[in-house]
């Protein structure tokens, strides 16, 4: 009965080659992802030199159910830009698997020069909502993959374990297309929750001007301590905002606010909107 539903296979030509096996598509990897929905903003400083910072893109939609991307940024990135625009790198896919660097203009303060984004009243968090070209709407990462820090407690994330981040330290990017660079560190304080008594946590790697403002995350790809919580799925755990330095000696650690305020902001700047009206 079976074979007589399943149709045949086409007869091969001669000299064709047979096709190759089809394999399940994997399932979507956070980190292929994320480097797609990060991006450099930069300004120029007028003096040769320029300022540059990473964000990425959430898929948030608003409170009417209508789709939107929103930037996640470090707010001193864009407090410390004082002219109207700044620029964003959007990549472009060329014919032939090619890349190329396009960035364009984002406006970040308006007219009287008020900021155009949202801040956390008490983290170094802004967020804004912008029009991205549609392979950067599509990347924009769910809003559900940030973490809360009841998450965290589920999973058993502490000390130890790897988390990767993103960013384009001393304004490099990975290419000329404007990837942005991949790193590696581990959590290096306890405890991490509550949330409200500890709202940032420490993470080992080198902080560099560029970024700030980074997306700092977990995928399978990144190792955990024997015998804790595999989560389910990857989950973006914060937001990278600063290095420790204590003094002119860099101590090659990093601060990251909780993904939580992320979530935060958003809901601060859609009641923002609802008390301004459209």
């Amino acid at each position: 009965m079976f074979d007589l539903q399943t149709p045949p296979e086409p007869a091969l030509a001669p000299g064709q080659e047979p096709p190759i096996a089809g394999l399940a598509a994997p399932a979507w990897d956070l980190t292929v992802g994320l480097i797609g929905a990060t991006v450099q903003i930069d300004q120029n400083n007028g003096n040769g030199t320029r300022r540059v910072g990473a964000a990425f893109l959430i898929d948030a939609p608003r409170p009417d159910g209508a789709p939107r991307t929103v930037l996640v940024t470090a707010h001193h990135v864009l407090e410390g830009m004082a002219a109207p625009e700044a620029r964003i790198g959007w990549r472009m896919e060329m014919p032939g698997g090619g890349w190329r660097f396009a960035p364009e203009p984002l406006r970040i303060r308006d007219e009287s020069g008020a900021p155009a984004w949202t801040r956390h009243p008490d983290r170094d968090i802004a967020v804004m909502e912008i029009s991205a070209p549609p392979v950067f709407a599509r990347a924009a990462i769910p809003l559900g993959w940030l973490a809360s820090g009841d998450d965290l407690d589920s999973w058993q994330v502490g000390p130890g374990d790897e988390l990767l981040t993103l960013g384009f330290p001393r304004g490099y990017s990975s290419n000329t297309a404007g990837f942005p660079i991949l790193r590696v560190g581990r959590i290096a304080s306890w405890p991490l929750t509550p949330v409200e008594s500890f709202p940032v946590f420490l993470l080992d790697f080198p902080v560099f001007p560029g970024n700030s403002g980074g997306p700092v995350f977990w995928t399978p790809a990144a190792r955990k301590l024997p015998g804790t919580t595999q989560p389910d799925h990857p989950f973006i755990a914060g937001v990278l905002t600063s290095e420790v330095r204590p003094s002119d000696e860099p101590l090659g650690i990093g601060l990251v606010a909780h993904a939580v305020y992320v979530r935060e902001v958003i809901a601060l700047m859609d009641a923002n909107r609802a008390v301004q009206g459209p």
